[in-house]
């Protein structure tokens, strides 16, 4: 099993503040662990735009994220235009990231993009 799928197989655990953001190795090790070109941006989010041929697809896209965002109770920052979608991941509860975000991204990234 390829270890973005071992990510995605987690769930993502209600941050209830308190909790220092990923720093560092933390995070380099789970951006490897994702891959798949998300980026760790100023180890404060993730991010990654996922191109599609049209409207339609990048609009079901999304409802895809939703319905997960939903279930797992952890929300993304969406940004869907024609032919492409933007996400944005962090917890904004402690202004960082957690491994949630990174299980998060994993979850989006299996949904086909």
């Amino acid at each position: 099993m390829e270890a973005c799928e071992i990510l995605a197989a987690k769930e993502c655990v209600p941050c209830k503040g308190g909790t220092p953001p990923l720093e560092g190795e933390a995070l380099r090790d789970l951006s490897a662990r994702l891959g798949h070109g998300w980026k760790v941006v100023d180890e404060h989010h993730l991010e990654k735009e996922f191109p599609f041929k049209d409207f339609k697809e990048a609009l079901e896209f999304t409802n895809r994220i939703g319905e997960v965002a939903e279930a797992q109770g952890h929300h993304p920052d969406i940004y869907l235009a024609w032919g492409k979608v933007r996400v944005t991941l962090w917890t904004h509860k402690i202004g960082g990231l957690t491994e949630s975000d990174f299980v998060m991204a994993a979850k989006i990234q299996t949904l086909g993009g």
